[in-house]
């Protein structure tokens, strides 16, 4: 591994010193000039993409038609920095409407008009649409700050997560009201232990700000532990978003998404799990949001029209699904509409990763017993995910419907995250690599085996779920496949960045294009893009030195034209 570190170093100081000639006023083209330009690209994103409570920018929301408002808890002092915020930016400042203590304890649907939720640092955003710090995202982002030793950044970010801890209930899904009722998958504790690992190396251990995280994770621990985020009777958890009916910045930003769903389930009524309700005066079941009409007409004459809505139900698996990250897809339903229904491979892999995470931030507290008792809550979990969430016919891990006990057959890249968090097996790791042959594709692996029109199934990759994934194969010894992964999807990143200059979110691995068709949901491929810069340049930071060079080649010769 010393030699890749190394190798990889070796790139960057032959940048620099490009990087001088050309300011000398040498002449080089975009051919000669092989991974600088795209290098340069993410080095200079983390500060466009940076954002503040002093920044006007910052305040606003593409997702949401509204004048600014930034909220303070209720019981904070307003600070002179957003004082003058408000002076600068013409933005209206506000107090929520009490003290939060846990999700779910405040309706944020009625918290009008809609704003951004004041933290005390400064963050790095993910681009485009997502204008505000997101949970999952962040720890991506944050391994690639780490890696261009932007510590002070990193830990900042981490400190707003307990910031929203203590004074939002949770690690917020992001810093929006709109989102006080549901957090994103918690990667939180790998993001401080990463930190605090980089603090210790540079010689800045902090005793106070260890204790500060082990209070704060275990308060966010016990939110996924107990209900209503547990799976059933299976000692797993799941997905839950507290709020009720159509989230407020789908309705507005992603258009004619309800319409279609209510058209998929009237066309497929085997698959409708009573989702479609009939609007008829007499029917019980609960409903939400906007009302639909059905008529039936030949050449000559129409029924009735028909009104119906989609069900409560639906509204929350589909709120659920948001929570997950992975929205939209159809890995638990179609539409995510059951996804409050699973306990899934990647939450129950994460909340392992958050009990020996706190194992480890117990020992460097020296808090003996306290390591005890997270080593069991961690060893407990890995049983419990191996008797419920692998399957051992078709070699990989899965999600469970705790109602029905049925393990999903959906094949998805989660299947990874055990290998990442290191739960796994060798000889289970071994049964999910040999998945690798019917998953991958030219660019990387895709998020599922299956094409729904959804941005979180085939043919799409995206380079946080492309880390996880190579993370794992690497922590299990399989380099080559590591090696081989990373290169797909690397390759792909900077050919359609020399194509447009621009990193995205997603891409289509499959014919290794950034253009996106996506059906369902929002629709643009947003450009940034916070973690497909962090998984660019850790990816490259894993490879040997002889791939580097054939990358750094290939940036030198002529584009091929795209697949269609």
């Amino acid at each position: 591994m010393f030699s890749r570190i190394r190798s990889v170093t070796a790139i960057a100081i032959c940048l620099c010193g490009v990087d001088q000639t050309h300011a000398a006023g040498s002449v080089e083209s975009p051919q000669d000039a092989g991974l600088k330009p795209i290098l340069q690209y993410i080095s200079s994103a983390w500060d466009t993409l940076t954002r503040s409570m002093t920044d006007c920018q910052s305040i606003v929301d593409p997702k949401i038609k509204a004048s600014p408002v930034l909220y303070l808890p209720a019981d904070f002092v307003t600070p002179a920095a957003v004082q003058k915020l408000s002076t600068e930016c013409n933005v209206r400042i506000e107090h929520l409407p009490m003290e939060i203590h846990h999700l779910g304890e405040i309706d944020s649907s009625k918290i009008q008009p809609h704003g951004l939720l004041y933290l005390e640092h400064k963050y790095v955003v993910p681009g485009g649409r997502f204008n505000e710090m997101y949970g999952w995202d962040s720890y991506f982002i944050i391994r690639g700050l780490l890696r261009e030793g932007r510590v002070e950044l990193a830990r900042g970010m981490v400190d707003n997560f307990f910031f929203e801890i203590e004074h939002y209930g949770a690690m917020l899904n992001a810093n929006r009201t709109y989102y006080l009722s549901r957090s994103q998958p918690p990667f939180l504790s790998s993001m401080f232990v990463d930190v605090y690992d980089a603090m210790q190396k540079g010689g800045q251990a902090d005793t106070a700000w260890l204790a500060k995280a082990y209070a704060d994770l275990e308060k966010d621990y016990a939110m996924w532990t107990h209900e209503p985020h547990l799976a059933g009777q299976t000692g797993l958890s799941r997905y839950y978003d507290f709020g009720e009916g159509p989230p407020a910045e789908a309705v507005q930003d992603e258009s004619g998404f309800y319409r279609k769903v209510a058209m998929y389930f009237l066309l497929n009524p085997s698959q409708a799990d009573e989702y479609i309700v009939d609007g008829n005066p007499g029917q019980t079941q609960p409903v939400a949001g906007a009302s639909y009409s059905l008529e039936v007409c030949d050449v000559s004459e129409c029924e009735k029209k028909r009104e119906f809505k989609l069900s409560s139900d639906y509204y929350k698996g589909d709120r659920s699904m948001r929570e997950s990250g992975f929205d939209v897809s159809f890995r638990f339903g179609p539409f995510g509409s059951a996804t409050h229904h699973y306990a899934p491979d990647c939450l129950n892999s994460l909340l392992y990763k958050t009990e020996k995470d706190m194992e480890q931030i117990s020992k460097w507290l020296g808090h003996g017993t306290e390591a005890e008792r997270w080593a069991k809550r961690a060893e407990e979990r890995k049983r419990l995910i191996t008797h419920y969430l692998w399957s051992g016919e078709r070699g990989f891990f899965t999600d469970l419907n705790f109602q029905t006990l049925q393990k999903s057959s959906h094949e998805y890249a989660t299947m990874f995250y055990p290998l990442w968090a290191g739960l796994a097996t060798p000889e289970q790791a071994k049964a999910v690599v040999s998945n690798l042959k019917g998953f991958e594709r030219p660019g990387g692996l895709p998020m599922s085996t299956e094409d729904t029109g959804a941005q979180w199934d085939l043919p799409y990759g995206w380079g946080n779920i492309e880390m996880l994934a190579i993370d794992g194969l690497r922590r299990y010894g399989y380099n080559a496949d590591a090696d081989r992964v990373s290169y797909e999807f690397l390759s792909m990143v900077a050919e359609n960045f020399r194509r447009d200059g621009n990193i995205r979110e997603k891409y289509n691995v499959v014919t290794r294009s950034s253009e996106a068709h996506v059906e369902l949901g929002y629709q643009m491929n947003v450009v940034g893009f916070g973690w497909t810069n962090a998984a660019f340049i850790e990816l490259l930071h894993g490879l040997p030195k002889e791939m580097i060079e054939r990358l750094e080649r290939e940036q030198k010769q002529p584009l091929s034209t795209p697949s269609k």
